[in-house]
């Protein structure tokens, strides 16, 4: 982890970094299990970013207006909140076009969280197809 992002998360409540951490975890890890380029960490619009070749950004934070999550951003031009929409209806909460919303207590180990992970990872390969390819 980065000295910038690690700062950054020290900052938060503790039950706010832990859940953090995981996600990024993940982030990481399906970076790993896909082959996928390097994960180029870094802070964008204060917020923890990951992004891979040929994919589109994550950025995951916390912010004390909505103390009980943390959201996973995607870049709201493209397709995939529609798409996890479509996917993950009862799954998760979302914020417009922009954000997964995770409860604090929410289990990021995978599933529904890290297959959307994924499709944000690979996104540029996948957005010609009909609900990413999903």
């Amino acid at each position: 982890m980065t000295p910038d992002i690690q700062a950054k998360f020290s900052s938060y409540p503790l039950a706010a970094q832990k859940q953090l951490e995981e996600v990024r975890r993940l982030i990481f890890a399906v970076a790993e299990e896909n082959a996928l380029d390097t994960v180029e960490e870094s802070l964008k619009w204060g917020e923890a970013s990951y992004q891979v070749k040929g994919g589109s950004a994550i950025r995951i934070d916390w912010k004390p207006k909505d103390p009980d999550v943390i959201k996973v951003y995607v870049h709201c031009q493209t397709s995939l909140i529609e798409t996890f929409r479509e996917i993950y209806r009862q799954e998760f909460d979302y914020e417009g076009k922009r954000a997964i919303v995770l409860p604090l207590t929410a289990a990021v180990n995978g599933g529904p969280l890290k297959h959307c992970l994924q499709l944000a990872l690979k996104y540029h390969s996948l957005k010609h197809l009909p609900l990413l390819g999903a």
